[in-house]
């Protein structure tokens, strides 16, 4: 790693981006194995295991979990392509760059895509989904593709509110989720939501290296596939299925990321998932306070209800762009922090607090971050953000969701500003 002068940067590189995370030790040794035959008699014991605790992450008693050699994108396609036939309709809404890509591939693959556009900084629209389905008297929408946490603007969706609203409908569409980047950080209940088919990948909450697209099914979209029609082969669930079921795999697996997987879901249920989730609520607290009470800035996500306890999307000054602010961290302080996308490019910098995380590790990206935008010249008080963090986790518990307002020490009132 170097710096604008050539020279290089010593320390470790601080990663502060929604994806991919940091990855914990024992999950990197975990992965340190020689190569061996995925064949063999003794596989299906590491296949079986990862597939059925799949099933507790996801909260599923009913749902069948599928891992393919891929990106979460790919789990996308699987979801699509084995459960609808061309031309279906699908609703979808728009509120970010990974709800818009969604949208874009099931166009792309053939479907009908209605699409309800939201502001970026909002999150699914329960009740003007709930007047489409209600007017959809034929029930020609055959999905509704939902982003549980949009990462590009840092926003959560209530997917048990949507499964409400679906219900009040009586529509039988499949509920498609994408859970890529709260699946093992928040509260995700497939069973309780009635959710058909959630997709995530690796290298989020599941503190592994980018490479595994998971998917979970429930049966009714297991049914599904019986009438489905579209074109599939790589990511055929049929072909997997069938393999699965003897404990292996249609193609050759991923060995090093099941090891890591195998450690990695060790690692979360030893926690404790309920504990999992408070610590995540718990940290992203501690961000959004340095943002909003320490900077005196704003975040893009519009209003509480809509807050991701994974990344937090900061919208910088007018007259500055969030680009700069990103390069310098890089450059100057070691620290990678994720950048605007599409509609937000140049207007919010994102700090991911998603993975293997705890408090000192996210105040050296605060404390980063705030270096790096005086340095371009955003006028934040030295220390007003890691002051406000650190007041916020010494003053709360980290393993219960339900938070007192924090008792934070008064921070001096911050000057409005504006470009040079």
């Amino acid at each position: 790693m170097s710096n604008t002068t050539g020279t290089r940067i010593p320390g470790r590189n601080i990663l502060a981006v929604p994806g991919p995370t940091n990855i914990p030790d024992a999950v990197l040794r975990a992965m340190v194995v020689s190569m061996e035959d995925h064949r063999s008699s003794r596989f299906p014991e590491l296949a079986n295991g990862v597939l059925s605790d799949l099933k507790r992450l996801y909260k599923t008693t009913s749902g069948q979990p599928f891992i393919f050699p891929s990106s979460g994108t790919g789990a996308w396609e699987a979801a699509l392509t084995n459960t609808l036939s061309p031309g279906d309709r699908v609703l979808v809404a728009r509120f970010g760059q990974f709800s818009h890509l969604w949208a874009d591939m099931a166009q792309r693959l053939g479907f009908e895509v209605d699409i309800i556009d939201v502001d970026w900084g909002e999150g699914v629209p329960v009740a003007r989904v709930e007047e489409v389905l209600r007017a959809d008297k034929k029930h020609q929408i055959k999905g509704i593709l939902a982003c549980h946490n949009e990462t590009a603007t840092g926003v959560t969706s209530d997917i048990g509110a949507l499964r409400h609203a679906m219900d009040n409908a009586h529509h039988p569409a499949l509920l498609f989720v994408d859970g890529v980047s709260s699946i093992g950080c928040i509260d995700f209940r497939m069973d309780d939501w009635r959710v058909d088919l959630a997709v995530t990948g690796s290298q989020k909450g599941l503190m592994l290296p980018a490479g595994l697209g998971i998917l979970c099914v429930s049966p009714k979209a297991l049914k599904a596939m019986e009438h489905a029609k579209s074109k599939r082969c790589y990511f055929d669930l049929g072909d997997m299925i069938k393999a699965n079921a003897t404990g292996y795999f249609p193609y050759t697996p991923a060995l090093s990321l099941l090891y890591g997987l195998r450690a990695a879901l060790d690692l979360l249920f030893e926690e404790g998932l309920d504990n999992v989730f408070a610590r995540h609520h718990y940290l992203a607290a501690g961000v959004r306070a340095a943002v909003t009470e320490g900077w005196g800035l704003e975040l893009c996500a519009k209003a509480p209800k809509w807050h991701s306890d994974t990344v937090t999307a900061i919208v910088v000054p007018q007259g500055f762009n969030a680009a700069h602010v990103i390069d310098t961290a890089f450059r100057r302080y070691n620290l990678a922090l994720g950048a605007g996308l599409s509609k937000v490019a140049g207007k919010v910098f994102r700090i991911g607090h998603l993975g293997d995380l705890n408090e000192l590790m996210l105040t050296s990206a605060i404390s980063g971050a705030e270096m790096a935008m005086l340095d371009v010249g955003i006028d934040v008080r030295p220390g007003s953000g890691t002051g406000v963090a650190t007041q916020y986790w010494r003053t709360h518990d980290r393993t219960r969701k339900a938070q007192q307002p924090a008792q934070a020490e008064p921070v001096e009132p911050l000057r409005r500003v504006s470009a040079a």
